[in-house]
């Protein structure tokens, strides 16, 4: 059986292509995401507005959110869709969000809150969340309304539209910083923190 958390060794490197030029300095688009919800209550988002809330705006959040985007998680059992492995920053996605978990506590004390972002349905991502334990919310964007309304970077496989994997910083609704291509994807959390602790200074 597949252990979907773990890193596999010689991995194709996805390149920069400017997919993610324009996302810099672009504010959010107006719309509303279903969130999935975390096992833990203490999370920095239950000190925001959307803590009593199933949907998230991230237009509309104050001060500093990470949100890490990703194309599909893997369950345990369930074949990946075939070449995955063989796509450029196509795998990794599980691992990524362990990564997350691991380094949240260093990302809340640099003041921002986390959110994993993905085309899959809230209730695909609970499961997910469920299981691995994830002190935040992954957020669905399954209609694409947001996908589409920022041109996100995506990919079609086995009749499934996926995003690219990418992380934006924004702060006050605006995209101050973009992790693009992202590679392997566990080093993700440290360019944040990288970049937090540097915009601290």
């Amino acid at each position: 059986m597949m252990d979907f958390s773990k890193s596999v060794e010689d991995l194709p490197c996805p390149e920069d292509d400017g997919a993610t030029a324009h996302l810099l300095g672009a504010r959010l688009a107006a719309v509303s995401l279903q969130a999935s919800n975390s096992p833990q209550s203490n999370s920095p988002q239950s000190n925001s507005p959307d803590s009593n809330s199933s949907m998230v705006s991230l237009w509309s959040l104050r001060g500093l959110s990470v949100v890490y985007c990703y194309p599909k998680t893997g369950r345990a059992g369930v074949a990946m869709p075939a070449g995955w492995d063989a796509i450029p920053g196509a795998r990794g996605c599980t691992p990524q969000s362990c990564s997350y978990r691991d380094h949240y506590k260093d990302i809340m004390d640099l003041g921002a809150r986390v959110y994993g972002l993905s085309t899959q349905t809230s209730d695909y991502q609970q499961e997910l969340v469920d299981r691995l334990g994830l002190p935040f919310s992954l957020l669905s964007d399954s209609d694409m309304k947001l996908s589409i309304a920022m041109n996100f970077p995506s990919f079609e496989i086995s009749g499934m539209t996926l995003l690219r994997r990418f992380t934006l910083v924004i702060e006050d609704g605006e995209i101050k910083a973009v992790h693009y291509p992202v590679f392997p994807s566990t080093s993700d959390p440290l360019w944040v923190i990288d970049y937090l602790r540097n915009k601290r200074e």
